[in-house]
């Protein structure tokens, strides 16, 4: 009699520890972010969007004010378009703001930062974010440094 009710227990916490790792896996994985929120969806254009996901977050001097819906290519422009929905709460971000894509951290994920414009006209659903600057690729600016340092050594080779 004993021993049934110490099985009954063990299962009891092997469910329960079950139940908080799938909660702990939501969290890590931003899944249990997908709600189809009320906010409003407006668009930036990028030239080069490096590693930006899906679910990325979007913040505005540092806080997270919507997330990146949507990720597209424009076969005319040759351009990355980003949807963004935009939380309700954040309805007076200015027209003429900046978009930005910044890493956290030297190798971690990328995020959409929005510096704010002077603008009286605030962004509202189906707007487009004309101000960008694209994400900095790393080995680009490698490839640039060891470039500049063997046309370095070139020149001083000439002399």
């Amino acid at each position: 009699m004993n021993t049934r009710g110490l099985e009954i227990s063990v299962g009891a916490f092997m469910a329960a520890g079950l139940v908080a790792l799938f909660f702990l896996a939501m969290q890590v994985s931003n899944l249990a972010s997908i709600t189809a929120s009320e906010g409003y969806e407006v668009t930036a254009r990028f030239d080069n969007i490096g590693g930006l996901k899906v679910r990325s977050p979007v913040s505005m001097a540092g806080v997270r004010i919507g997330r990146v819906v949507n990720i597209g290519y424009d076969q005319q422009s040759y351009e990355a378009v980003v949807t963004m929905s935009i939380d309700p709460a954040y309805n007076q971000i200015p027209d003429d703001s900046i978009a930005k894509i910044y890493t956290s951290g030297l190798l971690g994920e990328q995020y959409i930062g929005l510096d704010p414009g002077g603008s009286l006209e605030s962004l509202e659903q189906g707007s487009e974010v004309m101000l960008t600057q694209s994400a900095l690729v790393l080995e680009e600016i490698v490839g640039q440094f060891l470039f500049s340092k063997a046309e370095e050594n070139a020149i001083k080779d000439e002399l």
